[in-house]
Formats: structure tokens, C-alpha cells, sequence
């Protein structure tokens, strides 16, 4: 690994994530909270993919307050916001190579999901409710969305086993959130990484929150990343707001696992700006509201102050993405909505078995019999 070590945490983050010195490596900054490079850092990205990953960001939060706007209409169910960790989902994304590489997510990856060539109308019929949301298209490498806190995680690691064990090329990148790592899953997943080497990276979204549980009252542990040197195996912790340097990691991390040489894990610090999901109301139990931590934090104004700092992006050029993407999140939705009104009771065995055991096909004719007509 070449990443570069300080002796202290990145000063954009909040004083109560600082951590470091148990192991765990610290990224050194890149890309500041102002917009400009940290003294001595370069950015790891072309012009071209300095332009990609803004967009993909922008897009995100256009997507996010259009799914909050859904679902106070009625319209979808739950929905759990990116708003504010677009950075750490953009730049770990931008790392990958979605024609080999497998992303298993959790339920607040957004951009990585965009970025791994989801179709949008795929996103929206989800939300709705139907059956078919939860299964992706093929060509389309990542798996369902996962409430079930941490199970994903042995899941990650089993396919990036098999990857292995079968010589196929990809990496596979398991997300999670802070408070999913205090479940067993994590721990199980974590040391067979480590015993097996597996081709795999676990990307630690740390928002600071647990639902309505800080960070500091859920883990003795000095950080997330320390957790690492139980399992043998690397640990990183980012400013998951520095999009440059969460990508400058994950790019390691992936080549790593790539070359054989087993798992990584990377903690991004960020903030969740927004509620945990639209069930949730955090100002029962947090002083600072979205509108502040958006001012103190937010990645995308850092990083579309970096790039209109170097002519990459302009007013003319956000205007005509905002317009574009809101067309598109229109039209997906219609496409989402007309093929919701195609649903059966039978379409609960949808996308669970590839060759379902015949007790389930017998299941299926039951209720096939008796409810959809």
C-alpha cells in the first residue's frame, strides 16, 4: 500500500471521529472541506473522471430528494437518503470496474448502484414494492438491497471466496454502515476474509449514527478500522467526505485484492445529514440539524468547488444535469409505476430460487391456484 500516513485524522472531520494510533492506518487529506488540495497532495483522478464522479454525485442528491418527495406523497415505501455520504459511496464506486467487480450492498449506496449501471426505473420498482426490484437485471453486477443488518457481509465474502477458489477475475466490495458492524455477521465475515484471503474489501460507511445510537455508545472500540487486526488484515480510515481520497484508498484496497493478496477494510467517516430513513425523526435526538451539517460537511460543494476551480464545471453545465436527471427520474418512475400494476401472490417465489426444491414449486402452484386467478 502507498497510501500516506499522518500522524493525525484528516481536521474535516468532527472531533468525536477522530481516531487512530490501534493499528489502523490514517489517509492523509486530499481534497479539503474549502476545495482546494491539502499542502503536497495531488489529485488521483483525470479531468474526465473528476467530471464522472461530480455528476454522479449530483444525480445521487437530485434522486435522494426526489425519493423523500415520493414518499411523503405516498408513492414508494421507506427510503433511507446518501444525502451527505456521497463522497464515500462515489469515491469508493469510481475504483471499481463494474464489468468484473461485484458490489453487495447494504441500503445507502446509491451512486455505487448508478455508477454499476442500474437502471433507474430498476431503483423506483423497488421502492414501490414489487417483486421484481429485487431482482437485477443481468449485466448489472450487484446483488439485492439488504435490511438485515450485516448479513450481507458473509455473503461478500462467500462469493469472493468462490471468485478465488474458481480463478474468476473481480473483486467484491461488501458496504455497511457503523451500526451493522457490532452484529455477529461482521465478525464472522471479517475473520473468513481473513483466513481465506478472499478477493474482498469491506467499505465502512461510519455516519456517526446508528438509527438514533452515536457511534461512541454502540463500541468500546477505538475506531471501526480496528477492528481489522483481529482477522489479519489491513484497516484504513478516510475522510468519507474527500472523494479524492476515499477513491486514492479504495483503488489499493481493489488492487490489493486483485493481486491475491487478500482483504482490506476501509472505514469512511462521514456524516448522515438527513434522517436515518423517512420513518425516522432525529431531532429527538440530535441537536445539530441537516441544514448545518450540510454547511460544515458537505462533500459534493467540496468537490464542485474543486472542479469550477479549474474550469471542469460551471452553472451552465450543473443546470442541464439537474434538468436531465429530473427528466429521467420522471420517466423511470412511470416505467416503474405501469409494471408495479402487474402483481400476483405468487410473485413472492420471484427471484429466490434459480432451481427452487420441489416443496417450493409445490408452494407455488398452491397459491398460484387459489389467489391468482
Amino acid at each position: 500500500m502507498e497510501t500516506i500516513k499522518t500522524e493525525s485524522p484528516p481536521d474535516t472531520l468532527a472531533d468525536k471521529q477522530r481516531f487512530g494510533g490501534h493499528g489502523e492506518n490514517i489517509v492523509a487529506p486530499i481534497l479539503q472541506a474549502d476545495g482546494t488540495l491539502a499542502a503536497g497532495a495531488e489529485c488521483p483522478m483525470d479531468d474526465d473522471q473528476v467530471q464522472e464522479v461530480l455528476s454522479l454525485m449530483i444525480r445521487s442528491r437530485l434522486i435522494d430528494e426526489r425519493g423523500v418527495s415520493y414518499q411523503r406523497q405516498g408513492r414508494i415505501g421507506t427510503f433511507s437518503e446518501n444525502r451527505g455520504q456521497e463522497g464515500a459511496s462515489a469515491g469508493s464506486a469510481m475504483a471499481l470496474n463494474a464489468e468484473t467487480d461485484w458490489v453487495v450492498q447494504s441500503y445507502r449506496e446509491l451512486p455505487v448502484l448508478l455508477r454499476q449501471g442500474m437502471p433507474l426505473e430498476q431503483y423506483w420498482t423497488l421502492f414501490i414494492g414489487h417483486p421484481d426490484g429485487w431482482g437485477f437485471p443481468e449485466g448489472v453486477n450487484v446483488w439485492p438491497l439488504q435490511i438485515e443488518l450485516g448479513a450481507q457481509m458473509p455473503h461478500a465474502v462467500g462469493m469472493a471466496w468462490g471468485f478465488k477458489r474458481q480463478q474468476r477475475p473481480g473483486v467484491v466490495v461488501g458496504y455497511i454502515g457503523d451500526g451493522a458492524t457490532s452484529e455477529g455477521d461482521f465478525y464472522e465475515a471479517g475473520n473468513l476474509a481473513g483466513v481465506t484471503k478472499a478477493p474482498v474489501v469491506f467499505f465502512v460507511q461510519n455516519n456517526g449514527w446508528a438509527i438514533s445510537t452515536p457511534r461512541e455508545r454502540q463500541t468500546a472500540a477505538s475506531s471501526i478500522a480496528a477492528k481489522a487486526a483481529g482477522w489479519g488484515m489491513p484497516s484504513y480510515i478516510v475522510d468519507g467526505n474527500d472523494v479524492f481520497a476515499v477513491y486514492s484508498v479504495m483503488r489499493e484496497a481493489v488492487a490489493r485484492a486483485r493481486n491475491g493478496e487478500g482483504a482490506t477494510l476501509i472505514e469512511a467517516q462521514t456524516y448522515r445529514v438527513g434522517a436515518h430513513n423517512t420513518s425516522d425523526a432525529p431531532s429527538r435526538y440530535r441537536t445539530e440539524d441537516g441544514a448545518d451539517a450540510i454547511a460544515r460537511t458537505d462533500p459534493l460543494v467540496r468537490l464542485r468547488t474543486y472542479a469550477t476551480s479549474l474550469g471542469l464545471w460551471d452553472a451552465d453545465r450543473d443546470a442541464a444535469l439537474t434538468e436531465s436527471t429530473y427528466i429521467e427520474i420522471d420517466e423511470a418512475f412511470k416505467v416503474a409505476h405501469e409494471r408495479a400494476k402487474v402483481r400476483t401472490p405468487s410473485m413472492l417465489f420471484d427471484h429466490v430460487y434459480a432451481d427452487p426444491p420441489a416443496r417450493t414449486i409445490r408452494q407455488r402452484e398452491t397459491i398460484e391456484k387459489e389467489f391468482d386467478q
